[in-house]
């Protein structure tokens, strides 16, 4: 038997998957704390431990991976030029990338967007902005600007290649250089980490984000590991891959684009309900008709996105302002009123599970409506405008009515009495024929959490991965 360890450091728990690589067989799971704030070993050898235990013994093991999203996971800023375009598409890079964004700015930076970035203190900085050839100077304002910051954290910079040397170079902290080539003499701020990468956007609506996603994939794995302290217990594993969340979207590929002589699922998408965010995950390039006018940025081939308004514990009562109470409560079969108070008990108390039937209820209708929501504003959208010419079709975003697979994973599907029905919120709507989301896609559980571990095999052993992936992905 050839046996892999796959390790997800995570904020609350340290999970872990032994699993046979040959059959795709789960031969256990285990977890334990993560003890970030102390020493990661500590909790890392109780979840050994427990896996021992449960295996008898811990078997050799072929390949030790991991990834993680310990400490918050990758948090990222990013800066662009536009709104709309180079700034939407670094939110793609980082979001793809496994990254928790937590602010995005356009246009010029102010000093005060500057203090807020510094405040946010993020492990990585994106700045963008510019097609090749294209404006200049904002870009080189933005970077100036972090420079003189006491902004301390690696950067990345992904925008017009004419000055994008420069912008590294001041972020460095090296001697300003302006445009004219002239030094420029300011105060710089401490010396970062930078890495200069191609343009997300080299030409109007040409979306590049790979190389950005590359190089945010490399700081993680070079700095920001040693950062939140995983890699004190480095001797226990073979590598720290990517971020979890990083992990997922490659194991969806996978799943979806196949490896070797196997071509995969073909597109499909993967929706994630948890309790601080919904995360969506589509692979497939989700083209619009001919015929059909395509408004806004084309959409990646592997997409994410993570709504941190949707979270079933953490945002119980944003999910409810969205579909409304009373919705909610109808859905669950209960009184307004009794819904009211189940969400007052969830927000004073986010790790309280439910403990009767109705609470059960209501709390499938959360995970319906975090999924109804997340995936509509993931997909696409269509509509008929019309014009001197006459009506023509509009379609923004991603079309993903063809999709073949819808997979779900998480907890609140995983232990869901009905995971199918939670699953089929995320389908198409004839009360809503604008939004373009799957139609009648086959449905597949991640059962066993595994995901994560498929992408990670696949880095290095991608028809092993696909085996195992076949193999767990539980058909509904």
């Amino acid at each position: 038997m050839s046996a892999g360890l796959f390790i997800d450091f995570g904020s609350t728990y340290t999970k872990l998957r032994a699993l046979d690589l040959d059959s795709g067989e789960l031969l256990a799971t285990a977890q334990g704390p993560s003890t970030l704030a102390r020493d990661i070993n500590i909790g890392l050898d109780a979840a050994l431990a427990a896996l021992a235990r449960s295996l008898g013994a811990l078997p050799r093991f072929a390949c030790r991976l991991a990834s993680s999203s310990a400490a918050g996971g990758l948090r990222m800023v990013t800066v662009g030029l536009v709104r709309e375009l180079t700034a939407e598409a670094a939110r793609q890079a980082a979001l793809g990338a496994g990254a928790r964004l937590v602010a995005s700015f356009a246009y010029r930076l102010t000093p005060g967007d500057v203090a807020r970035v510094v405040e946010l203190d993020p492990d990585i900085v994106l700045v963008c902005g510019g097609t090749d050839g294209g404006n200049t100077a904002v870009l080189v304002h933005n970077a100036g600007m972090l420079a003189r910051s006491s902004l301390a954290c690696a950067v990345v910079v992904a925008g017009n290649r004419e000055v994008a040397d420069e912008c590294g170079a001041l972020l460095r902290g090296a001697a300003g250089v302006s445009s004219s080539g002239a030094s420029d003499g300011a105060q710089r701020g401490p010396a970062r980490n930078v890495v200069v990468a191609d343009n997300v956007m080299p030409e109007l609506g040409v979306l590049n984000i790979e190389p950005a996603r590359a190089a945010i994939r490399d700081l993680f794995l070079a700095h920001i590991v040693h950062a939140k302290g995983i890699d004190r217990a480095a001797a226990r594993f073979d590598a720290v891959l990517m971020p979890t969340p990083a992990a997922v979207l490659e194991g969806a590929r996978l799943v979806a684009d196949g490896a070797g002589s196997d071509p995969g699922a073909g597109a499909l998408v993967v929706v994630d309900p948890g309790g601080a965010t919904t995360d969506v995950h589509s692979i497939g390039e989700g083209a619009h008709e001919p015929g059909v006018i395509r408004q806004g940025l084309p959409e990646p081939h592997a997409k994410r996105t993570v709504e941190g308004d949707l979270g079933m514990r953490h945002n119980a009562v944003t999910i409810a302002a969205a579909a409304g109470l009373d919705a909610l409560a109808e859905d669950a079969g209960i009184a307004s009123s009794a819904a009211q108070a189940m969400l007052d008990k969830i927000a004073a108390d986010v790790g309280r599970l439910p403990r009767t039937d109705a609470e059960r209820r209501f709390d499938a209708a959360l995970a319906r409506a975090a999924i109804r929501i997340a995936l509509s504003r993931h997909a696409g959208s269509r509509e008929t405008v019309y014009t001197v010419q006459g009506p023509v079709e509009v379609q923004r975003g991603k079309d993903l009515r063809e999709v073949t697979m819808l997979i779900g994973t998480g907890g609140a599907l995983v232990h869901a009495a009905d995971p199918t029905g939670l699953l089929r919120a995320a389908l198409s709507d004839p009360l809503a024929p604008q939004s373009l989301r799957p139609r009648a896609p086959a449905l597949a559980l991640d059962r066993d959490y595994v995901l994560y571990a498929v992408g990670l095999l696949a880095q290095v052993d991608a028809v092993a991965a696909l085996r195992l992936a076949r193999a767990r992905l539980a058909r509904l």
